[in-house]
């Protein structure tokens, strides 16, 4: 098949020949061959900055370089190669090249992009949300879900072995306030007076919990222990975090008890290694890890003065478990606060003879919810939060998963639901949608006109390769989502393709009977933007409107 990376591939090993290197040195150098935006400033389709990154090597300045490389490019998809600035070589691809890429697009798009974007098929372990299983989720966890879900989706869209998995944090004492506070709630429903521990839960989630308790067992419960009713608390509460996530087009693979790492050896197997191998002591009648051997600026406590273990032990003994079901990439998705934590984690993997590398750790920023320029307050139902499941309500699935994707993880995200709720292109989830429905809407009056797309070689003007560009640019976005984690790219990506083609369509004549081959190329260029766009939507998980 004939893609960019087949080119770029292609290109490549034509320089490395002319210098008699492998095309692994060529690349190891940090040469690439990749698509120019049809908004860059430079000429030309594809550039290579090949003739810098050769420079140490070759020992000859850069200039000198990129003249033979010149010299040598003969391809047959190739109309011109020219050398810009200190050295770059853009590369004018023939209407030809143009042509075949379209027409294999359209034929299928799902192969082409994944053909276009494949690497080396790897296996990831990706454990995201992880909330405790004692309320409703929350906004942030929204934002947590949707990285890891498009993550994903597009790691294995590419290829991938991907294995998801939610971390079910039910061991602690919040657990025991839990099952308090749910039994004053039975308690107060029925009709005695109680109080909820002032460290408990409030938030009024409980008291539905509480009916379908009393409703399931009757008022004997009251005498039960707490244990009771903390299993039934939880048992519930993770019945609706996940219909909470189903609700919002996510389904975890795997729900992993943190309980049972403590009702098993494997906490006690992992702190037994690490003493073994001279990384834990004794000070001050509590157990330390020698986090400072691995970076950290202080040693930290495994094991408290009381005999209690922090929140690292079981960390410890969970990485372990997951390195040992043999993905060969653990992906951890969690809140910023987390940042000096992922150092130390880092550090017991390392002491524990794993190869720290393995685990990539992405942080991601606080979310917060406004209504125009009204900051949004937090839930009576939820307690001291806003619930995920209001956010879904309020402005729909799509509109949620897509605001809480727009920007990089790293970056505070606002949610304003006013722009969300606005049927106009000031809400980009809107202006998605609506230029797949316009490529729908063009196509069907194509058929009614009995116009049959079509691409000539060598025919298409400058603002339909544009168009074409930024088609292509869907398998660098996906590259950069499978290798740097950067899912807003996708969201990112999807917004350029529609304004490329709302722009296109409203500066461009699609249909016109009186020029039946524009007419043809442009309903071609049409479905593959549709193609496209469909493909998009799909793996950001939101919907393809057929109106709107």
């Amino acid at each position: 098949m004939f893609t960019i990376r087949a080119l770029s591939d292609a290109l490549i090993l034509l320089i490395a020949d002319a210098f008699t290197l492998s095309a692994d040195e060529v690349r190891a150098s940090g040469a690439t061959v990749t698509l120019l935006d049809s908004s860059s400033h430079h000429t030309g389709d594809l550039t290579t900055n090949a003739a810098m990154t050769l420079a140490r090597l070759l020992k000859k300045p850069p200039r000198v370089i990129a003249e033979q490389i010149v010299s040598i490019l003969s391809h047959g998809s190739i109309a011109k190669v020219e050398i810009a600035g200190p050295g770059f070589i853009n590369i004018t691809l023939t209407g030809e090249a143009w042509a075949r890429l379209a027409e294999q697009i359209q034929a299928n798009p799902t192969g082409f992009f994944k053909t276009e974007s494949t690497q080396n098929p790897h296996s990831y372990l990706i454990e995201y949300v992880s909330a405790n299983p004692t309320g409703p989720l929350h906004l942030g966890h929204g934002r947590n879900a949707i990285i890891g879900d498009i993550l994903a989706r597009v790691l294995r869209f590419i290829g991938h072995s991907v294995a998801t998995e939610f971390y079910i944090n039910d061991a602690g004492s919040q657990m025991q306030k839990l099952g308090m506070s749910l039994k004053a709630r039975c308690i107060e429903l029925s009709g005695a007076t109680a109080e909820i521990p002032e460290e408990g839960y409030h938030g009024e989630y409980l008291i539905e919990v509480a009916e379908n308790c009393l409703q399931e067992h009757g008022n004997d419960i009251l005498n039960n222990d707490i244990a009771f009713f903390t299993a039934y608390a939880q048992e519930q509460l993770i019945a609706q975090q996940k219909t909470e996530l189903a609700d919002y087009g996510i389904v975890i693979d795997t729900w992993f008890s943190e309980l049972s790492l403590h009702r098993s050896s494997a906490i006690t197997d992992a702190l037994t290694e690490l003493e073994k191998r001279g990384y834990l002591y004794e000070k001050d009648g509590a157990l330390w890890f020698k986090s400072t051997d691995f970076g950290d600026d202080k040693d930290r406590v495994i094991r408290k003065q009381d005999g209690s273990l922090t929140y690292i032990a079981p960390d410890i003994a969970y990485h372990v478990n997951k390195f040992s079901r043999g993905a060969q990439t653990l992906i951890d998705i969690v809140g910023q606060d987390h940042h000096g934590y992922v150092l130390r984690l880092k550090g017991t993997l390392a002491a524990l003879g794993y190869d720290a590398s393995h685990l990539d750790v992405i942080l991601y920023q606080l979310v917060s919810l406004k209504q125009g320029d009204i900051p949004v307050k937090m839930s009576k139902r939820s307690g001291n939060f806003i619930g995920l499941r209001e956010v879904i309500d309020t402005v729909g699935v799509d509109a949620a998963r897509f605001f809480f994707l727009h920007k990089k993880a790293d970056s505070h995200l606002e949610l304003d639901i006013d722009v969300a709720l606005k049927q106009t292109q000031e809400n980009p989830i809107f202006y998605l949608q609506y230029a797949y429905v316009r490529t729908l809407s063009i196509m069907n009056k194509a058929a009614e006109a009995n116009i049959t797309p079509s691409i000539q070689s060598g025919s298409c003007t400058a603002e339909e390769i544009a168009v074409f560009k930024k088609v292509l640019g869907l398998g660098h976005a996906l590259n950069a989502v499978a290798t740097q984690y950067a899912t807003h790219i996708l969201a990112t990506y999807a917004l350029d393709l529609a304004q490329t083609f709302h722009t296109f369509y409203t500066n461009n004549k699609v249909i016109d009977l009186s020029q039946p081959e524009t007419s043809a190329r442009r309903l071609a260029l049409v479905r593959v933007v549709q193609q496209t766009l469909g493909l998009t939507l799909d793996l950001l998980g939101l919907s393809r409107r057929e109106s709107m």
